[in-house]
Formats: structure tokens, sequence, C-alpha cells
């Protein structure tokens, strides 16, 4: 493992997202979101990406540097259209909207189509929390996960973040996939030289594999219960915004695209803030009073984890793999951008 400085690998990933067709602010928000989750361990859905993100806007799949625009409202819904515009661009003016709207009604739902990958959203859902609200966010995209009970390809590994906020602490954070595991996991053990656990990915056959290189389809969590709740991420953040994914793909009338759905709540419509903030702190305060099991040194709330160590990589770098690394020197090097000290 190599290491660097956060603000040298921000940088960086700026640098070469502007060299690979990037407009600058674009590149800002795309590499603020990469970082962060370096920052707290998800490595899977780092800087590792860069390379895939400029491969797609040569590809014309991502279309940087141009508006995202509101096709529709009604009430506390909104319905952004982003052109295929970066993942993190798209997500932000849905967290944006989507928080306007929260103050307006107590609860603000936009949905976010036409964009690309939206990276870690726990990211956007602890943005919402950062501003006193709940959040939960939700993104679809083309099949790469398993269905329960059926050969290869058919659903997104749909992920889905919740955030709350809790007075004078890190926010609670679930951030999950649909999947047994993150497709960037599958990514992060191939740039490490790593073999995977049997139960996260099947190959070409259907069978298990530990060979990152060999993974023909993720599996879903939970069997059964990982598959549905994939499935009805669908329909609340694709079919909903009026960019049904699954159902065309499947049914070979088109290749695939990628939707987002932020919803914000406000806790103050659902009675004084007051009485939510201490409800908070109480249930951190049981949560972490809990006897921890044989072989569990402390019990962890959801997100804080990564919020320890986020900090412990500000001080210290973030680690990169090797493999990581000289895929983004190698890019570096075909873009004329130069390559920061480690």
């Amino acid at each position: 493992m190599l290491t660097i400085a956060p603000d040298r690998l921000k940088r960086f990933a700026t640098e070469l997202l502007q060299a690979g067709g990037f407009s600058s602010d674009d590149a800002c928000q795309t590499a603020d979101l990469l970082v962060w989750a370096n920052l707290r361990s998800i490595d899977s859905h780092g800087v590792l990406r860069i390379p895939r993100y400029i491969e797609m806007v040569e590809q014309d799949i991502l279309v940087p540097g141009g508006p995202v625009t509101e096709v529709h409202a009604f009430g506390a819904v909104a319905v952004l259209d982003g052109g295929k515009c970066p993942g993190a661009v798209g997500m932000n003016a849905a967290t944006d909207r989507a928080a306007a709207l929260a103050r307006q009604f107590g609860i603000g739902w936009c949905a976010t189509r036409a964009i690309n990958h939206a990276g870690a959203v726990g990211y956007f859902a602890a943005r919402l929390a950062d501003q006193g609200l709940v959040g939960m966010v939700m993104t679809a995209s083309k099949p790469l996960m398993s269905y329960f009970g059926a050969r290869g390809e058919a659903l997104s590994t749909n992920p889905l973040a919740i955030a709350a906020p809790v007075p004078g602490s890190d926010p609670l954070l679930l951030d999950m996939s649909t999947a047994a595991v993150a497709l960037g996991k599958i990514m992060a053990a191939k740039d490490a030289g790593r073999s995977i656990p049997k139960g996260w990915a099947v190959d070409v056959n259907g069978a298990d594999t530990t060979d990152p290189a060999a993974v023909a389809a993720l599996l879903p969590m939970a069997g059964a219960k990982g598959s549905g709740l994939s499935l009805m991420i669908e329909v609340l953040t694709s079919v909903m915004a009026g960019n049904a994914v699954i159902g065309p793909v499947l049914l070979g009338r088109q290749k695939g695209g990628f939707n987002g759905t932020v919803i914000a709540i406000d806790p103050a419509a659902f009675g004084p803030k007051a009485e939510f903030d201490t409800a908070m702190s109480d249930l951190v305060q049981a949560i972490h009073a809990l006897e921890p099991a044989a072989g569990i040194d402390r019990v962890m709330l959801p997100g804080e984890r990564g919020a320890t160590t986020g900090r412990e990589r500000s001080e210290a770098g973030i680690p990169l793999a090797e493999g990581t690394w000289r895929r983004l020197t190698d890019l570096a090097a075909q873009l004329s951008v130069p390559v920061p000290q480690i």
C-alpha cells in the first residue's frame, strides 16, 4: 500500500478528471465525492473509479459540463434530468433540491434521472444530516447482480443510504448495497491482487468464485431479500422518475442508464426538534452501552467506523493499493498531468 495526503489526492483527482474532459466544477464535485469515500475506507468507490469515468466520457456515456434541469415538480416532489452528467453533479443537485423542499414542506423527494455512477451514496445522505435533516438516498443502474433463483445478471446492486443527525456527534449513517458486496470491492480486490470470499459473486457457469477476474455476476445480499429490495429501489428510483432501466434492458429495448433518488425529512415536521435531538442522543447512548459479544471490543453505530477512519486518514494520509496508484499514474502520463508526491 502507498500513502498520500488527502488534499494532494483530491487535487490530483481533480486534475485527472479535468484533463479527461470534465469541466472544472464537475471535476471538483466528483473528486470530493471520491476522496470522501477513500477517507472512510470505502476504497471500492474512491479514486480507483477515475479511469472508468474518463473512459465513459470518451464513449459518450458521460457528458460533463451540461446543466441539470428540473423537468417536473408537484408539491414536495421534483424530478431533475442530468443529461448524462457525472453522478456527483446530478446527486448534489438532487440533494440541494430535496433539502429546500424539506424546509418548505417538511419532506422533499427529488428524483434525478439520466445521470452517471454516483459513488458512495452515503456522501449525499451525510450532507443532509449535516443540515439537521434525515436523509434517504438510493441509486439504480443497469444489471450487475443476479435475481434470486435466476441465472445471470438481472438487477443492479442498487445502494441505499440513510443518515440521521445526532447532536454534538457524527450522524448515524447506514450505507449499504443490495448485493452481497459492491462491484467496486471486486475492482479493489483486482487492484490489490487479492482473492474474494465465496458468496460474493459467481462465474459464467453460475458457480461461486474467489477469483475477482472471473466474476460474471454479483450475488444479492440475504438471497431473496436482497434481490427484492433492489427491485423495489428500481421502482422508486427509475420507474417513478420516468426512466426505467431494468425492464427495458431485460426486454432488449435499451442498454442501461443511471438514476438517483434523494429524500430529505425535517424532524421538526413531526414535533419539537428538541425532543428528536434528545431521543437520538438517548438511542446512541443505549447502543453504546450494550454488552459486546465474544470477540467484539466495542459496539459501534452505523457509520461510526467510517467517521473514525476518516479522521485518522485525514491526519496520517490515505492508503492506496499499488494497482490503483499504477493505473492513476499511467493515466496521468497519457493526459500529461503531474503526479503528486506520495
